[in-house]
């Protein structure tokens, strides 16, 4: 645990940091790696915590979040922070009460390729960008009951996408027109979700960005961004293992992905790490939820306009 007040951090701090979910709570004691389990969340909290990781179920996280900073704990978070526009604002204002970070996981952010496109654009080496284009395929549905309180195809995944665009870009998106679709399961249309969705956004620089998710991907999964400029282009996520064939006759060489825990391996584990190093206060926050709150409002709008089927500035959402 960090001495207080003022104190740094332990070399062991990576340790240190545990992982809330469900009733359960998980610590590495030391180098060593020896685990000790908090019989409830209770416990976990009575122990004394350095950094508290959220990856329970989406309509956990706000009250877990709540409680880590009420105890001036920093606080990862798998997004979202809170099922809503009023919970977010309350867990930030807490966050800002207690001075303490709250970093939201969105992984893209760290995942190699993704950072090299965003290094390729700020160089200059692409030139000016005309359009990005961002996709997210699950290879399969997920399971009928999660789909109620997923928040819907944008605000669960197309969410990702629209994070990682503003990410790359550096920009901001002005307004949306999106679309959806059902030809699977008939319990996305029975919670009024889409299991097909795209979304067509205008940037604040006049750059056109093109996102699709679907959960009909049977291929593999595939998530995959690429970068158009007017100098040359780029594609992160395009490997051996990505589920496209090629025509006439390029094949893939490897097994593709089977889900996104795969794909995304490295990039949980470099995020992780930059959480360590908040604790650690050895960096800034990598994403603080002023950022993962952009993400929410880009995913309002582009629900907004696939129920009303129209276009959407992004301003009509905002508070």
């Amino acid at each position: 645990r960090r001495e207080r007040p003022g104190g740094a951090a332990p070399p062991g701090a990576a340790a240190n940091a545990r992982a809330a979910s469900g009733d359960h709570g998980e610590r590495a004691a030391g180098e060593g790696g020896a685990r000790v389990l908090a019989d409830s969340v209770d416990g976990m909290f009575a122990g004394g915590l350095d950094g508290l990781v959220v990856a329970a179920a989406t309509d956990a996280h706000a009250c877990l979040v709540e409680r880590g900073v009420a105890g001036e704990v920093p606080v990862f978070c798998e997004k979202p922070l809170a099922p809503d526009l009023s919970g977010t604002f309350q867990i930030m204002a807490a966050a800002r009460s207690a001075g303490v970070p709250v970093q939201v996981g969105f992984q893209r952010r760290f995942d190699a390729g993704n950072a090299a496109a965003r290094e390729a654009l700020r160089s200059g080496r692409l030139g000016w960008v005309h359009t990005v284009r961002s996709c997210s395929f699950d290879p399969a549905p997920p399971p009928p009951e999660y789909v109620p309180a997923s928040g819907g195809l944008f605000r669960d995944c197309v969410i990702h996408d629209l994070d990682l665009i503003r990410f790359v870009t550096g920009r901001d998106v002005v307004r949306v027109m999106a679309a959806g679709a059902n030809r699977g399961e008939k319990f996305f249309r029975e919670c009024g979700d889409v299991d097909s969705g795209a979304a067509l956004l205008v940037l604040d620089d006049g750059t056109i960005g093109l996102v699709a998710a679907t959960r009909y991907n049977a291929a593999g999964y595939d998530a995959r961004l690429e970068l158009f400029g007017s100098k040359d282009s780029v594609a992160a996520g395009l490997d051996e293992r990505t589920p496209v064939t090629g025509l006439p006759g390029r094949r893939r060489g490897e097994a593709p992905y089977g889900g996104f825990l795969e794909r995304f391996a490295d990039a949980y584990d470099t995020e992780l790490r930059a959480f360590v190093d908040v604790v650690a206060g050895r960096r800034p926050n990598p994403c603080p939820p002023e950022e993962a709150l952009e993400a929410f409002y880009l995913a309002e709008a582009c629900e907004l306009s696939r129920r009303e089927g129209r276009v959407v500035e992004v301003g009509e959402v905002r508070r």
